[in-house]
């Protein structure tokens, strides 16, 4: 029993610890140093990074880590059939000063094990610069701009190739332990037959604990024009397809942060709209946060 009662106040210790992966701001600046307010800020005001939409869910912060994704994706019956998707992922996000960042936000590799498409290959290469032009960490709020470019090398037998830049602004505002944030993306084609497109996301984040903290999560797509494709479905985060209707997600998940500087997260992804012209079904995303 004494045994056992130690152990037990042991693994109290360690989730009670300031154990907190720095969502926040950057160890590592490349040129000059972090912002020293950021450093001072209590755990429970610390943000979450975006789990859902990974590729276009963007917060106003400069910081330096890697970000690990699994991404498995249920489609329903239309357009592809019954099947799934799979995506392994890394991202590196580095601070060249207090206000700049590198953003290197899709690359990887992708499966689909559909009744009509059964591949895999490489997704695009996309990365961008953001500048947190309003960094304000006495009222917790934080605003960023960005712009990147998509690289045309992926794959084409699993719907890449989109050759899109993409401008996006972002917000975060945290009071206490909630913290609310949200992005604004417009996806610019370079090939006329390609689709412009809008997608916003939106988060909040609850701090439960020095140890966990709940997420909740929308993203919307939205086409703006259709391009020359003659193919009508969205394809969401996944490719520009050139057409079908908007679709609005929802996510549910959790971070978890049981060791300095790393975060584990976890989230349940479903469709709020229902039409069978996108490749929308349900998805389990899984992300590793690595912050140095």
């Amino acid at each position: 029993m004494k045994r056992h009662m130690i152990l037990a106040a042991a693994a109290a210790t360690v989730l009670g610890a300031q154990v907190t992966a720095q969502a926040q701001h950057a160890n590592f600046v490349l040129f000059g140093d972090p912002n020293p307010a950021a450093a001072k800020q209590d755990a429970k005001e610390k943000f979450v990074h975006p789990i859902t939409s990974p590729y276009y869910a963007e917060d106003s912060f400069i910081t330096s880590d890697v970000r690990a994704w699994f991404v498995y994706h249920n489609f329903d019956d239309a357009p592809l059939g019954s099947g799934d998707a799979m995506v392994y992922a890394l991202q590196v996000r580095l601070a060249l000063t207090d206000q700049l960042q590198f953003v290197a936000y899709k690359d990887g590799f992708l499966t689909f094990d559909t009744d009509a498409l059964d591949e895999e290959g490489w997704n695009d290469i996309a990365a961008g610069i953001k500048w947190n032009f309003i960094q304000d960490f006495n009222n917790n709020f934080h605003a960023a701009v960005g712009a990147g470019y998509e690289l045309p090398v992926g794959d084409a037998k699993v719907l890449q190739n989109d050759d899109d830049i993409r401008v996006w602004g972002s917000v975060n505002k945290g009071f206490d332990q909630i913290h609310f944030g949200g992005t604004a993306n417009l996806l610019i084609p370079v090939d006329s037959e390609a689709s412009m497109r809008f997608i916003w996301n939106a988060h909040v984040d609850y701090y439960l604990a020095n140890w966990v903290s709940a997420v909740i999560e929308l993203n919307g797509y939205h086409m703006l024009d259709e391009g020359d494709s003659p193919v009508p479905i969205n394809g969401v985060d996944v490719a520009d397809l050139g057409g079908g209707s908007d679709v609005v997600t929802y996510g549910v998940g959790a971070e978890f942060r049981v060791i300095e500087n790393l975060a584990l997260r976890a989230a349940y992804e479903g469709a709020v709209t229902e039409d069978d012209a996108d490749l929308f079904g349900w998805r389990i995303t899984l992300s590793a946060v690595y912050s140095f």
